[in-house]
């Protein structure tokens, strides 16, 4: 199995930097091939602009997706994005690990899929949930957040976490793009928690990843529950 680690925090200590080298060394003792996008070590771009294409197909009007899908046709999309495409194209097991910042990815992590997730191969047309351009391949979100457990959830204060918080990325994402969707591993309350704390979420999350064939994907729509004109059938 090849494996993607799209890795996001600016801390080469932090504690999401551990849960990362724990996933990296679980896959390779395994067997696995490993590649790693440490976006803040990489100073990854997460601007998305006309400054990612050689040969715009309409120099005076920028439609970003329009753009790239024609340049990746034509070889003209940027060194960087095809970079980050080859490797996601070659992997089995695509990992997103970052902490949760204002409900929502790192800025550096939302430029990479703003680039990098391209109209014409990951998406276009009625290319989308289980007939997207990234379907067979599995997604798993490790994320960090400063909250404690019983802060999410229905009537909690911050609302549902899955289906509320990170339905944008969960469903809006990564699903739209084909990618069968893992339940989250969720490091909660990790600033404040004693470092024997810490210790056990890494451990559990050792056996999460071991135990990745058992789990039941999240359940998204299916094209084929839908006609043509995307009603519902």
């Amino acid at each position: 199995m090849n494996v993607l680690i799209i890795h996001a925090h600016p801390e080469a200590k932090s504690f999401n930097t551990a849960l990362m080298t724990l996933a990296q060394a679980h896959f390779i003792e395994a067997g696995h091939t490993v590649a790693v996008s440490d976006l803040y070590e990489m100073n990854w771009n997460p601007i998305a602009s006309a400054a990612d294409f050689a040969q715009r197909k309409s120099p005076d009007y920028l439609v970003y997706a329009l753009e790239q899908r024609h340049n990746y046709e034509q070889q003209g999309i940027a060194p960087d994005i095809a970079a980050e495409l080859e490797k996601l194209k070659a992997a089995d097991l695509v990992i997103f690990n970052f902490p949760l910042y204002w409900f929502s990815v790192p800025a550096i992590l939302k430029g990479w899929i703003d680039r990098v997730l391209i109209s014409g191969v990951c998406y276009g047309g009625m290319r989308f949930y289980d007939q997207g351009g990234l379907k067979g391949k599995k997604a798993l979100v490790t994320l960090t957040l400063g909250g404690r457990e019983h802060m999410f959830g229905q009537n909690a204060i911050h609302g549902e976490l899955v289906d509320g918080m990170l339905r944008p990325l969960l469903r809006g994402t990564l699903a739209y793009v084909g990618l069968e969707v893992l339940p989250p591993f969720i490091g909660y309350h990790v600033p404040y928690i004693k470092p024997e704390a810490r210790e056990q979420i890494l451990v559990d999350y050792k056996n999460y990843l071991t135990n990745l064939d058992e789990l039941t994907p999240l359940r998204y729509p299916h094209m084929d529950e839908f006609d043509g004109k995307l009603y519902p059938k």
